[in-house]
């Protein structure tokens, strides 16, 4: 049987755009979604935002906080996530593809150009498919 696993994402908003990133090598390659990755054994969620978040894409993060969970089924993949949606503040570092097995292209976009398709997770979020349903980050537009 399988079992849900748990998936992190972090919302990075800076100078008016939000980071995201081409995915590549994985489910969901060719979507964009914001950094993120599995949570570690023994690892916090902050531990988990941050270092996801350098290891794709080189940018130095703080302040981490939770804001929203989706419960993500990826049926052609037979793959079922939980998703921990946290946003962090952006504290240093270029944008670059710092993990090139994973990732293939990295940018910063306005909330409203956000590249498609959208990784099934990053979809149900904008789309208002999240726990508690009336969750919101701090630096989203209204929908």
């Amino acid at each position: 049987m399988n079992r849900p696993q748990v998936g992190l994402a972090v919302i990075i908003a800076h100078d008016g755009r939000v980071l995201v990133l081409k995915r590549k090598g994985a489910h969901g390659a060719g979507t964009w979604a914001p950094p993120g990755g599995h949570l570690e054994f023994g690892e916090s969620l902050e531990e988990c935002a941050i270092r996801e978040t350098l290891e794709e894409t080189g940018v130095v993060i703080s302040t981490v906080q939770f804001v929203a969970i989706t419960n993500d089924v990826f049926e052609s993949e037979q793959k079922h996530y939980v998703t921990v949606w946290v946003e962090g503040t952006y504290e240093s570092g270029q944008a670059t593809i710092a993990y090139p097995d994973k990732v293939q292209e990295v940018a910063w976009v306005s909330w409203n150009a956000l590249p498609q398709p959208l990784f099934i997770p990053f979809q149900n979020l904008m789309s208002g498919r999240q726990y508690p349903r009336a969750a919101r980050f701090s630096n989203q537009p209204p929908v």
